[in-house]
């Protein structure tokens, strides 16, 4: 790596952090499951909230960690790697991108034709690899959101709109920024959902069993 330079290794960073991140193990798990094409099934998206929709709750428990950990994997490699071999400052760097570009790969895969889930665990698991007491401050408002409304989206937009405030006093501006990507990014995401937000017609948590 010594021949590399800063801006080389942080491109590599970033590329390991989306090539990681598009491993669609939603859909990994429910094939090997052999319950269907996760695709096919309630929004079609990739990640634990869908999963959840085919009423496997393990399977939906095992996304929600592999999509987390995916994200807390790249940042924490990225850092480790380059706080090692180059600076303590390089290393910061490089895992907060190598996350970020994890959640990209989440939602944008190149395994599925660029068409992924929302990225929201794989955000949280960002967050608490980058920035433990954001992450965890970030767990505790989207877990506060959820049980006071039951809206899985609306604690995700609640939570992650939160975390650049929150690491602007717990983590560096740095942070802040980055987070706030990732919030713009999962607002963007979630469009269909603040649609049906608007309109009442949101599905909330623990609905399943009712409408079907």
């Amino acid at each position: 790596m010594g021949s590399m330079t800063p801006e080389l290794l942080l491109i590599a960073a970033g590329v390991a952090g989306y090539l990681l991140g598009s491993i669609p193990f939603g859909l990994v798990i429910t094939r090997m499951l052999g319950l269907g094409d996760i695709r096919a099934i309630g929004s079609g998206n990739i990640g634990a909230t869908n999963v959840l929709r085919t009423g496997n709750k393990g399977a939906a428990l095992a996304t929600l960690i592999l999509d987390s950990g995916k994200g807390a994997i790249a940042a924490l490699l990225a850092r480790f790697v380059l706080a090692a071999t180059m600076s303590h400052d390089l290393g910061v760097e490089a895992g907060i991108i190598a996350g970020a570009c994890a959640v990209l790969g989440h939602n944008f895969p190149v395994w599925l034709g660029f068409k992924g889930g929302k990225g929201v665990a794989t955000t949280l698991g960002t967050l608490l690899a980058t920035a433990p007491y954001v992450g965890l401050a970030a767990c505790g408002v989207w877990l506060l959101t959820a049980v006071v409304t039951r809206y899985s989206s609306l604690a995700a937009l609640v939570s992650l709109t939160a975390a650049p405030v929150l690491a602007w006093f717990l983590a560096t501006p740095a942070h802040a920024a980055a987070f706030a990507l990732l919030a713009a990014l999962a607002w963007i995401r979630h469009r269909e959902n603040l649609r049906r937000l608007l309109n009442g017609s949101e599905s909330r948590i623990g609905d399943k069993k009712k409408k079907a």
